[in-house]
């Protein structure tokens, strides 16, 4: 007798949430509103900077409940999905409650931000006067006038060349060593899990 081919994809499993047409949509309803949250949040406050702007402890609760998440998402049944992406949305509100309290300024209206897949984020202003409105607070910035936006649409390797080897000329270019600490951990399942061995080292 042929037996069953076992699924092995995360989303693969038996209890999954995304097991269904209608349990994907349902799942992806609740997911939905987390990144509409999200997005919201980085727009008020920038890319990456919200979490940077609150105590320790509350940057690990934070991470730590984006982990629930992530792992709710992957491996995780309808009910862990919405109970972690109710948390998630409450985190974010905590985060931003607790800014607001500390007194830190928000996004100024004159920047535009975007993170690249690497975690540097991309700011975008009208003019190199503007440039002073962008707040770095930790993260690598990389500012970009909409003149410079022009050029690189018109002729985008050789401006991209000239930013890469000149990184003052016209750009303010920030490094920084604070990595997104779940950017290391992959598929994980539980908070208890083992790091990866071929994990990054701080600060790349």
């Amino acid at each position: 007798m042929a037996q069953t081919k076992q699924d092995t994809r995360p989303l693969g499993k038996p209890q999954s949430w995304a097991r269904t047409n209608g349990t994907w949509l349902t799942g992806k309803a609740h997911i939905d509103g987390v990144d509409a949250v999200a997005i919201a949040m980085e727009a008020r406050w920038g890319a990456g900077r919200l979490r940077l702007l609150v105590p320790a402890e509350l940057r690990e609760r934070f991470d730590k409940q984006r982990f629930k998440f992530d792992a709710a998402i992957w491996h995780g049944d309808m009910e862990s999905v919405k109970r972690e992406a109710s948390r998630m949305i409450t985190a974010w509100q905590t985060l931003a409650r607790a800014a607001e309290a500390a007194g830190a300024p928000l996004l100024s209206p004159e920047v535009w931000e975007v993170a690249l897949a690497d975690g540097t984020v991309v700011a975008l202003v009208r003019s190199p006067e503007d440039a002073h409105a962008v707040v770095a607070d930790g993260r690598r910035v990389m500012v970009y006038t909409l003149a410079e936006l022009a050029i690189m649409l018109e002729n985008y390797q050789e401006v991209t060349k000239v930013k890469i080897t000149f990184p003052g000329a016209e750009v303010v270019q920030i490094r920084r060593d604070i990595s997104d600490p779940l950017n290391g951990i992959r598929d994980g399942v539980s908070l208890d899990d083992t790091l990866n061995d071929d994990l990054p080292a701080f600060g790349n």
